[in-house]
């Protein structure tokens, strides 16, 4: 966590960190059961993880004793490979690892996610590197502190460009991948977003493409599903007014509209709001029978002061909703809420169990699983890029990476099962409804 000192150690080149989080369960990770790609064994070794200052220091050296993170990149971690393979020397006479980059709010109102998605990206990292790397050669990974804001992702996306030179960057946020994207269609370096739904995400380059769906996906589902299955006739619609909320917030009005039912209210809040009353009074007084709210952490504030106002209309949410923390925010006042998921549950995809006991290692219920499970997905996609160029004896480069996905276009993944990319640069899955029944995320429906 920022401003916390790890004690750090040099072993072959390569950080090793010691801090007390570096205990990792053993055990065999593999699944050839359903169509989901089986997960590589896992050992009961750690990762390379530092936390380092990256303003301050050279790439790969850890913070000086006393540091504090600064303001702007606040905080780096690198994910490498196992210290045993390291010290063992497995991949000491290899090439340079396999790196890329990942853009993630680490510090910030968005870190619970975050961070949460950087400690999947370590397992996930860890597991391909316990079963022998990306072509024999370790995966690494860093990671950039963007605090979900775009004036800090460029920042930090320049450094990974210039400083450490990877060629592939994941990021998440609809801003903060819309700020990258002119760098990465610059420099051809190839942004894979794994987490933001704006619907302008599939027209920002050639160098930028989704493994997560947009929000034509799961939010024109919800929207018809709320209408023609609920028999909702009047929506309200509050959103977050960033890159977040805006397009989906205009995909359920439109989608819902055209199915026959009338937008009663259509209201933005500002993104650094904390008193949401003016909005909710203006939905109070139009009379919806169902309000929709496309938002990100300020959800459980916004339907508590909804509840407050004595409003109990039918409340819906997209993806961002489904999270363990917003039931223990909200309490009685999550029942009802509709939200949806684009993963599949451990029910139907055993590596989804894996994975969840791997997050009962770290002593709690993961934020967005669904999101997680595409975390870790995103991994996987990146080796399997790494993994094309080398066969093909071509230079890891970006442009050869946004060519391996192309020739690729299939991936059988693990966590969220087949994706296809696409021409125009959007997928498809599966969308999953959930209702808040008795405290609890209960499966609604499953729109195809």
């Amino acid at each position: 966590m920022p401003g916390s000192r790890r004690r750090l150690a040099r072993r072959g080149g390569s950080t090793i960190h010691l801090g007390p989080n570096t205990l990792w369960p053993s055990g065999r990770f593999s699944s050839r059961e359903g169509n989901h790609r089986p997960l590589f064994e896992t050992g009961g070794c750690v990762g390379r993880y530092a936390a380092l200052t990256a303003a301050a220091d050279p790439p790969h050296l850890p913070a000086k004793q006393g540091e504090t993170m600064g303001t702007g990149l606040t905080r780096r971690v690198i994910l490498s490979a196992p210290a045993s393979l390291w010290a063992a020397g497995a991949f000491a006479q290899q090439k340079e690892p396999f790196r890329f980059g990942a853009l993630m709010p680490t510090t910030g109102p968005e870190a619970g996610y975050g961070l949460d998605f950087v400690k999947t990206y370590e397992m996930a990292v860890k597991d391909i590197n316990d079963k022998g790397g990306v072509a024999g050669r370790p995966l690494e990974m860093i990671v950039l502190d963007t605090q979900a804001k775009p004036e800090l992702a460029i920042n930090a996306a320049n450094k990974l460009v210039d400083v450490d030179k990877v060629p592939v960057i994941i990021t998440a946020w609809s801003s903060v991948v819309k700020a990258v994207a002119p760098i990465g269609n610059r420099t051809a370096t190839l942004e894979l977003n794994m987490g933001a739904n704006s619907p302008d995400i599939a027209n920002l380059g050639d160098y930028v493409y989704t493994v997560f769906p947009l929000a034509e996906v799961d939010v024109t589902a919800l929207a018809k599903y709320t209408k023609d299955k609920l028999g909702k006739s009047k929506a309200a619609v509050l959103y977050i007014n960033n890159d977040t909320g805006i397009g989906g917030a205009k995909i359920y009005r439109d989608v819902f509209t055209e199915a026959g039912g009338q937008v009663v209210a259509f209201e933005a809040y500002d993104p650094k709001a904390s008193d949401f009353t003016g909005v909710l009074l203006k939905v109070r007084v139009a009379n919806p029978d169902v309000v929709h709210i496309h938002g990100l952490s300020e959800l459980p504030q916004v339907i508590a002061q909804m509840r407050q106002l004595g409003m109990s209309q039918q409340v819906t949410s997209y993806s961002a909703g489904y999270n363990p923390k917003l039931l223990a925010q909200l309490g009685p006042a999550a029942e009802g809420l509709i939200v949806t998921s684009l993963a599949p549950t451990a029910t139907s995809n055993p590596n989804v169990a894996k994975l969840l006991d791997l997050w009962k290692q770290v002593g709690r219920a993961p934020n967005g699983l669904p999101y997680l499970q595409y975390a870790w997905d995103s991994t996987v996609v990146v080796a399997d890029l790494f993994a094309w160029v080398d066969k093909n004896k071509l230079p890891v480069t970006g442009e050869n990476l946004r060519k391996a996905l192309l020739e690729i276009r299939t991936f059988d993944l693990p966590m969220t099962g087949k994706l296809v990319i696409k021409d125009d640069h959007r997928i498809s899955k599966p969308v999953y409804l959930y209702v808040v029944k008795n405290g609890q995320f209960t499966l609604l429906d499953t729109v195809a």
